[in-house]
């Protein structure tokens, strides 16, 4: 026989997301259905795109300026190099002419000097490339940022799921990241149940837990016939202090959408097995001292026998104390029974 723990689970969705706007505009379109089931990367929403173009288009422009800026530029100091190495050249000249005797001091300084501010304006040619590189750079990032603005236009599904209720239609002002979500959607294959159990089984939940998966049955119906198999995922961190219970989640397929966000299911979660004495839950009757049942003895009459139950499970009960295997007892009209009473046993 399992042993079994029962309880009242609530259902919940594996993932929520609030689908919002990331850039401002009216809202063009809504190409999905309320209710629907979506696929991650589905077209959802689509706000008006055309300011986010011409702002790329912007963008870009700057971009050819500022390569065309470039250009310019690297031409200068080809220049302003090509006139600093003439610059020094004439300066050695001169040198060598002034040490010979030939040319005036005068003369050397002036050619010196010449190159000289050759070569700063070298250095200023070169620092105005890394200028225009600088702006390079920040409107290339211009130009990234207005290309996802533009994709931003165009909301899809984040995660596969079931859309809810459109919070907001066509032809309204979409604000960039507003209080308001425009649709809600709940991920429910897989999807989770969350339910309580008793302080005293967490030791044995846990230790079951570490060695294999433990199975959880859920069923919106108290019929377990055709209830949903799970396992156990999830195992809260703390007690709660106000009910003494743990909480525990299961996560189960849920392919064929049985279980729903927010509903509430009879849940059983099984820990292992054990080898018991069982019977059928109807021989069971409740009395002043507690439960018993008619025991039939080898002359067909029967007695009365106070026992102690444990588990019922599929319609059978653990019998803990009082039965041994094999013995027969009376399963139906025990209201005309007492103590000695002979009964027949009726064969079909």
């Amino acid at each position: 026989m399992p042993i079994q723990v029962v309880s009242v689970g609530n259902v919940e969705s594996y993932s929520t997301v609030e689908v919002k706007a990331q850039v401002a505009g009216p809202l063009l379109a809504v190409r999905f259905t309320e209710g629907a089931n979506v696929n991650r990367g589905d077209l959802l929403f689509e706000i008006d795109p055309r300011p986010f173009r011409e702002a790329l288009r912007q963008a870009e422009a700057a971009i050819m300026k500022d390569e065309a800026q470039l250009r310019v530029a690297e031409a200068n100091v080809a220049r302003s190099r090509a006139q600093s190495k003439n610059a020094k050249a004439e300066a050695a000249r001169f040198e060598q002419l002034s040490k010979e005797g030939i040319s005036t001091r005068q003369q050397e300084d002036q050619i010196r000097t010449a190159a000289e501010v050759a070569e700063h304006s070298v250095r200023g040619d070169e620092a105005s490339i890394e200028s225009i590189h600088a702006a390079l750079e920040s409107d290339s990032a211009a130009v990234e940022q207005a290309k996802l603005n533009l994709a931003y236009c165009e909301i899809r599904a984040p995660i596969s799921g079931r859309a809810g209720n459109l919070l907001l239609h066509p032809g309204n002002l979409v604000k960039a990241n507003g209080d308001n979500a425009l649709v809600v959607i709940n991920q429910i294959a897989p999807i989770f149940v969350t339910f309580g159990v008793p302080e005293r089984y967490l030791s044995e939940i846990s230790r079951q837990h570490a060695q294999h998966k433990l199975t959880v049955e859920a069923s919106p119906e108290k019929n377990f016939k055709e209830a949903l198999r799970g396992t156990l995922a999830v195992i809260d961190n703390t007690v709660d202090a106000n009910t003494g219970t743990i909480r525990l989640k299961a996560v189960y397929d849920n392919k064929e959408g049985r279980l729903w966000p927010g509903q509430f299911v009879n849940v059983v979660l099984t820990l292992s097995t054990q080898k018991a004495t069982v019977i059928p839950s109807e021989a069971i009757q409740v009395g002043q001292n507690g439960s018993f049942l008619y025991v039939v003895k080898s002359d067909q009459s029967v007695e009365p026998r106070p026992v102690v139950v444990g588990q019922t499970v599929a319609g059978k009960v653990i019998v803990e104390k009082g039965l041994t295997a094999g013995e027969t007892i009376v399963t139906d009209g025990q209201s005309r029974l007492f103590p000695g009473a002979k009964i027949a046993t009726l064969k079909q």
